[in-house]
Parts: structure tokens; sequence; C-alpha cells
């Protein structure tokens, strides 16, 4: 397995205007058995959705306390991209099929059940006192930024990209709501996570970090086992009983606070236009950067010089 950090220069194709963080190599699991896998983390990318976010109120109004919400901000870029990493290199490139195992035993329920899979991997080892130990985060309470965030997004913000009425539908959306509503639902005897009003708002709240990591790890167990031995009924009750439904009066609290944000569900990103600057003889000796403001203008733009291909 093989990791690399980039800055993106350019988007493109599906990744443009809205761009994936980490794109992982192969897809075919049985490359990545006899030849390994190659993962690539954006990193600009990241770090301007991250800055977006700390500015936008989205912030304030989905975390439950001052606390949440400062972890969020010292730790959360730092934290998320290394959750990005694992998900991508150690989550996708870990793990094998058993021997007669067809990789689409689980047909419709593979995308979301592999990236449920990938996430546990990340919030599992990233709480470990190893990770502390080698540097890769300053403190536990980096490790507890993202847990927060995981809680967050699946319990309640994701729903802000989702119409009144529907269903969850996107694989990796399937994944965060059945990652964090199976924690919720087997921690409630032990009050790990706890849902919460004020001021007429929901909120969940992690009471206990590490029982929570225990869960977890019980989850990612038992998807590596459904996925090892293809066992598709197992797949489809994990994922129909908590990767689909939604609370309708949970959704309509959350998009009418949304709302009031006046923000975009979705981030996308103009492309800087770059000028050679050529001296004398026409050798290129620099490259100016302009950024453009508008997407509208940049998307005529290239269709009218590029439209021919």
């Amino acid at each position: 397995m093989a990791a690399k950090v980039i800055t993106a220069a350019m988007l493109g194709g599906d990744c443009y205007p809205s761009t994936p963080i980490g794109i992982n190599l192969p897809n075919a699991n049985w490359i990545r058995v006899n030849h390994g896998s190659k993962s690539v983390t954006l990193e600009n990318i990241t770090y301007a959705y991250n800055q977006s976010s700390l500015a936008s109120g989205f912030g304030p109004e989905f975390t439950a306390s001052p606390e949440e919400l400062d972890r969020s901000r010292t730790y959360g870029g730092q934290a998320g991209n290394l959750h990005t990493d694992f998900h991508e290199v150690l989550g996708h490139g870990s793990g094998q099929l058993l021997p007669g195992v067809s990789s689409e035993a689980l047909k419709n329920y593979h995308s979301p059940v592999e990236e449920a899979r990938a996430d546990l991997f990340a919030l599992y080892y990233i709480m470990d006192p190893k990770i502390l130990e080698l540097g890769l985060l300053p403190n536990e309470d980096a490790a507890k930024a993202e847990y927060d965030a995981n809680i967050r997004n699946g319990l309640l913000t994701q729903m802000t990209r989702i119409q009144p009425g529907q269903t969850i539908e996107q694989a990796h959306m399937r994944s965060r709501a059945l990652v964090s509503q199976w924690v919720y639902e087997k921690g409630m005897p032990e009050n790990v996570i706890s849902r919460i009003e004020k001021d007429g708002k929901t909120y969940f709240v992690i009471n206990d970090y590490r029982k929570l990591r225990t869960l977890y790890g019980r989850l990612l167990a038992e998807i590596q086992r459904i996925t090892s031995e293809g066992d598709y009924e197992a797949a489809k009750n994990l994922v129909e009983a908590y990767g689909v439904k939604i609370d309708p009066e949970l959704h309509a609290e959350v998009l009418a606070r949304y709302a009031k944000l006046n923000l975009a569900p979705y981030a996308g990103f103009i492309n800087p236009v770059y000028t050679p600057v050529t001296d004398g003889s026409g050798k290129i000796v620099d490259v100016k950067i302009s950024l453009p403001e508008d997407y509208v203008a940049q998307m005529l733009e290239y269709g009218k010089k590029y439209g021919f291909l």
C-alpha cells in the first residue's frame, strides 16, 4: 500500500466543480490482493473545505457545547485529514475475501458496506494510543474531535442534503448513517451517546469516547465478516435497518435550522487560470495565476473553447 498527499492544481471531469478529498485505486479486489493499492489525498481541497466550514456558522449551529466547537475548530482539519488517510489507505486497502467469495456477493449493498468498513477502520484506530506515540495527532482531544464530527454528521448534518420525505440513497451517506445509528442504538444501555434538546434544538453528545471506540470495533468486526464471507442477507439487514430511513421530525428540524444559515449543501471550486510568461526567445520563465470568481462565466468559457471535445 502507498499513499501520497498532493496539491490539486486543476480540476476536471467528474471531479469538477465538486471534488472528492481522496482517491483510492484500484477498485478490483484481486488487484489489491496481488499488487497492492495506492491512495492520494488532496490536501488543499480538504483545507479549503475545513476553512469554509469554520467561517460559515455551520459549526456553532450544530455543535452541542463550546467545548465541542473548540475541539472542532482546533483539531478538526488535522483529525479529518488523518481519518481520510486511514479510510483510503488502510480501510479500503485492508481485508480479504474468503476463497470462493465473489466481489459482487453483496450486490447493491456492497458500496455502503465497503464505505462503512473503511470509515470504521479509521474511527477505531484514530483513538489508539499508538497514534499519539507516533505523533500523528497532538493529543486525545484531536481524536475526540473526529468522533464528534462523525456522530454529528451521521445523525444530524448530512440530512441537510436530503429533500423532505426522501430516504438516504448515496453510498457514503448510507455508510455514515449506518455507523452512527448503530453505535447510538447499541450504546443506549450505557448512555454512550445522549440525544439532548437545548432551546428547541436537537444535539447528540458523546459521553464516553472509550466505550464508543469499543462499539466501532464491534461493528468493524461484523462488517469485515460480512464482506469476507459475502453475507448478502446480513448486509441487506444492516443497511436497511440503520442506513436508509430518516426520522421525519428531526429531518424537518435540521432543514429549518440549516435554511437560516443560507448555505448550499454542497461545495464546489472554480479553477485558477494559468498564464505563461515568456522571455524574448519565447521560453516560458514563469506562470501567472489568477483566481476568477464567476463559476458560470468559467463554464461558458470552457464551452466556447473546448466544446468541440
